[in-house]
């Protein structure tokens, strides 16, 4: 099955003095969806922000807001997430014990569930859980900064998660060093939405920014299988 390419801008890359006009920014340049990096400081050794800051966020736009949750426990959390205006909200495989139990709630809060994987995760974590699944996130550098080089092992991961997933209708997403260069691996490995930080917020203007999604969507498109 197919999707269309989307872009997620990570916010964890925009200017947080004014983060709102960010938001609203990038959407008018092109971007599909907001990706939202939620760090603790203990599941990942970096702290970002929380549902409060998201809540915020959601009267710039009626964009989708992808957040991904770099928390552990990430349960007792979902329900705050949920109601703060997250429409996907995505747990790591490695963040808990009940990872299918995880889904269920978010599926019960009436959102979209994903599931993360980082880069020394196989993908036989999340075999048993596909049928609660919307999205499948991974992680192609290590999580926790943005800016990291793309790790070009998880590629060949793309390509076998694709192949486990067979007809289901679940979206592929890839998170760490994509650029204009390295999203067509992973659009060509099977992925179809791209998380870019750095690689987009830079410039300052709108202008920029939708120069910076067109670069990488443009490769992706045309790679994409």
């Amino acid at each position: 099955m197919t999707h269309p390419i989307r872009i997620a801008p990570s916010i964890l890359a925009a200017d947080f003095s004014k983060l709102g006009q960010e938001v609203r920014d990038v959407v008018d340049a092109g971007a599909d969806w907001i990706h939202l990096d939620v760090m603790d400081g203990h599941f990942v050794p970096n702290i970002t922000f929380g549902p409060d800051v998201i809540k915020s966020l959601r009267r710039y736009t009626d964009a989708t807001f992808d957040c991904h949750l770099m928390i552990s426990p990430a349960d007792p959390f979902l329900e705050a997430f949920a109601k703060a205006g997250c429409d996907i909200l995505t747990v790591h495989a490695e963040a808990g014990p009940h990872l299918h139990r995880s889904l269920q709630t978010v599926r019960s809060l009436g959102k979209k569930a994903g599931v993360s994987l980082n880069p020394a995760t196989p993908e036989s974590a999340i075999e048993y859980v596909l049928d609660q699944l919307d999205l499948i996130l991974v992680m192609t550098v290590n999580p926790g900064f943005g800016g990291q080089k793309f790790i070009d092992a998880t590629a060949e991961k793309i390509r076998r998660i694709k192949a486990m997933i067979g007809d289901r209708p679940i979206e592929i997403e890839v998170d760490g060093g994509i650029a204009p260069e390295t999203a067509a691996i992973a659009t060509g490995a099977g992925a179809n939405v791209l998380v870019a930080g750095s690689a987009i917020f830079k410039g300052g203007s709108v202008e920029a920014y939708r120069s910076a999604i067109e670069a990488i969507r443009a490769p992706a498109e045309k790679a994409y299988r």
